[in-house]
């Protein structure tokens, strides 16, 4: 199984277009060692050809042409994408699919409560309809598996998250199981599993177990600190409130990611304020003497 990361920044990307933070101004005027990143999304495939998309960023069309694997190969339209899964209906996830809208109908995978979403509060499937279409196949939140068509050798498990839906959605105030999923990747005949949730609030048990019973983790890698966006100046929400567990402090990932020995560890989904962006930072060392790594744009992973 081949694991492409396609974005691996929070919404808005970094540097973020009008941000004057102390990363994204150093990363513009190059005084700092780190890359730019787009929003989060990941490929995965096991032939190297059929590809399945988890979420769908605003930066699509840059990603799609950055990566040859997923490029057109055959006939006058063509796409090595063959379905999207969405983790949740956030914008910085679903947005993408406006630029898939020149090809054939979208397989798109979704609990019902992020189908409510976009169909209601941000009625994506509903504009759809008029260019390309779009196929609904539901998932359901309890780990029943569940096989994708064109996407060989791989079976998937999901659960719900405790998370809230987008600050457009009808029922923002009034959270239910599925506006944002935790999902096990495993590629049959091998045995091996990924767990990814690029938002993670809270380990609860059966996250925590999940974890555990997998090779590889890409997890939510948004803030370093619960106040970041406080202290910034930036915005009067916390890390826990807006449904991101913080890396550092009790309870933190780091700490949470230090009980599972196994697994590879990878952060993922990492707000433009994030001191583990610059390569040369404490946190980042940190991070480092913790075994835990900071996915970029590009980092491809064979499980």
């Amino acid at each position: 199984m081949k694991i492409r990361v396609l974005g691996a920044g929070a919404g808005g990307g970094f540097p973020q277009w009008n941000c004057n933070c102390d990363n994204c101004r150093r990363l513009r005027n190059g005084q700092f060692n780190g890359k730019a990143r787009t929003q989060s999304s990941i490929a995965i495939s096991t032939d190297n050809r059929n590809w399945l998309l988890f979420n769908t960023s605003p930066d699509i069309r840059a990603q799609l042409e950055a990566f040859p694997a997923i490029q057109p190969k055959e006939g006058i339209r063509d796409t090595g994408i063959k379905a999207v899964l969405l983790i949740d209906s956030q914008i910085d996830h679903t947005t993408g699919m406006l630029m898939l809208r020149e090809g054939k109908p979208l397989n798109v995978y979704c609990t019902e409560m992020v189908k409510q979403d976009l169909t209601t509060g941000f009625p994506l499937f509903n504009m759809l309809k008029d260019y390309c279409t779009v196929n609904h196949h539901p998932i359901a939140c309890d780990e029943t598996p569940f096989e994708i068509p064109g996407i060989d050798d791989i079976r998937i498990y999901a659960h719900a998250l405790k998370s809230k839906a987008p600050p457009y959605s009808p029922h923002r105030h009034d959270p239910h199981d599925g506006d944002n999923i935790g999902v096990i990747v495993e590629q049959i005949s091998t045995g091996k599993k990924l767990y990814y949730s690029p938002g993670l609030g809270e380990i609860e048990p059966h996250v925590f177990n999940a974890m555990q019973a997998v090779d590889c983790l890409m997890v939510d890698g948004t803030f370093w600190t619960n106040d970041e966006m406080v202290t910034r100046g930036i915005s009067h929400k916390h890390a826990r409130e807006i449904g991101h567990l913080p890396q550092s402090g009790p309870g933190g990932m780091i700490e949470v990611l230090n009980g599972v020995p196994k697994a590879r560890k990878i952060l993922i989904h990492i707000n433009n304020t994030n001191p583990i962006l610059d390569e040369d930072s404490p946190e980042r060392k940190t991070l480092d003497a913790n075994g835990i790594e900071v996915a970029y744009d590009g980092l491809e992973i064979d499980l």
